[in-house]
């Protein structure tokens, strides 16, 4: 058998991987997927079960079936083909299904929403979103990550289909939740991952929770909100909302985290995920964020820290980028050029490409 081939065994027994279900639903991928089992053995052991495959994902897998088809029967083809394609089959072998929306009770304190994927015995790596969003605000991100990371994507209290208790919203509060999670869930040490207010929220972890830090990655947020220019102003203004927060509203505030548009029917979702949360919950989390300032506790993080910032954030500024860097020991700050406040909504893939070269240093 050659290498080519060899490559793609290897990478069909990866247990995240599945096509028997779409190939056999399609003539021509069947016609290919039989090419391959005659051309070499192919158990069906080897053969696992995927859910879905993006879009991308399956014009990756006919390319290659194409090319395996052709490397088993032209020997000079063959040859060239091991050396271009062998990082596509790899590729393919981390694809995955969607993740899996599950609920968890912690007991005592809240009923928390979130999306889990990858492998059992992956990194664990937890993602916080920011103020009005949901575990949707890493969807994108998901995408582009292996079954090597064990991702957990929480919508946290309040927020998504979380559970909306009447009180507790500080920064401490959200943070207290996912120590809580990590320990029901007996992940030991994780990489957590915060996005603006979640950032503030996972600034707060790593301070209170160094024992369960493995490390900490923060996106567009600030060591202290209360100062930034126009905070004050929004604060005012949402201080001033009853009931649910209209549509417009978060198609104004959504919009102004961008600096550039995103897919459309994601972003709708992403409006109609902040909908959800009722104007005494944006009030309460905002009064929190707004509260605190880790100015003079960024020294007690000794965990592994990377920071990113889009220049064209109109939420957090450059000089708080500063403080968290000079701050924080072994912390690195990667700048976006031309992305707002969102950058992981602007950027997945590239977000996700750093994140892993994070992770795995």
């Amino acid at each position: 058998m050659n290498d080519f081939c060899k490559t793609f065994v290897a990478a069909t027994s990866c247990s995240q991987i599945t096509i028997t279900r779409f190939l056999f639903s399609h003539r021509i991928w069947g016609s290919l997927i039989l090419i391959v089992r005659i051309d070499f053995p192919l158990s069906s052991d080897h053969l696992c079960c995927i859910n879905k495959f993006k879009s991308i994902g399956m014009k990756k897998m006919i390319i290659v079936l194409v090319l395996v088809a052709l490397a088993t029967s032209i020997k000079p083809f063959a040859q060239n083909i091991n050396e271009i394609f062998s990082s596509q089959l790899f590729e393919l072998a981390y694809l995955k299904p969607e993740p899996v929306v599950k609920t968890i009770d912690l007991p005592g304190r809240v009923k928390l929403e979130y999306a889990e994927q990858g492998n059992d015995d992956g990194i664990p790596v937890i993602f916080l979103h920011g103020i009005t969003d949901s575990w949707h605000s890493f969807e994108s991100v998901l995408t582009y990550l292996p079954a090597s990371v064990h991702a957990f994507a929480i919508s946290q209290r309040g927020h998504g289909d979380s559970e909306r208790p009447p009180q507790n919203y500080t920064p401490k509060d959200f943070a207290g939740d996912i120590a809580e999670f990590v320990k029901q869930r007996n992940l030991k040490k994780v990489f957590i991952v915060g996005h603006s207010m979640g950032g503030v929220h996972a600034q707060q972890f790593a301070i209170d929770y160094p024992e369960l830090t493995k490390g900490l990655v923060i996106i567009d947020a600030d060591p202290s909100f209360k100062y930034n220019p126009g905070m004050p102003e929004f604060y005012e203004e949402v201080m001033k909302m009853e009931g649910a927060i209209s549509k417009e509203f978060m198609d104004y505030f959504q919009k102004a985290t961008l600096a550039k548009p995103i897919d459309s029917a994601y972003y709708n979702l992403l409006v109609d995920e902040g909908t959800k949360v009722p104007a005494r919950v944006f009030k309460a989390a905002l009064t929190g964020l707004m509260q605190v300032d880790f100015t003079e506790k960024l020294k007690q993080i000794n965990s592994p820290t990377l920071i990113f910032w889009g220049n064209k954030d109109a939420f957090c500024t450059f000089k708080g980028q500063e403080t968290l860097v000079n701050n924080i020991k072994n912390s690195k700050l990667i700048v976006y050029g031309n992305t707002g406040h969102a950058l992981h909504w602007e950027e997945p893939e590239r977000f996700a490409k750093d994140l892993l070269s994070f992770i795995k240093e």
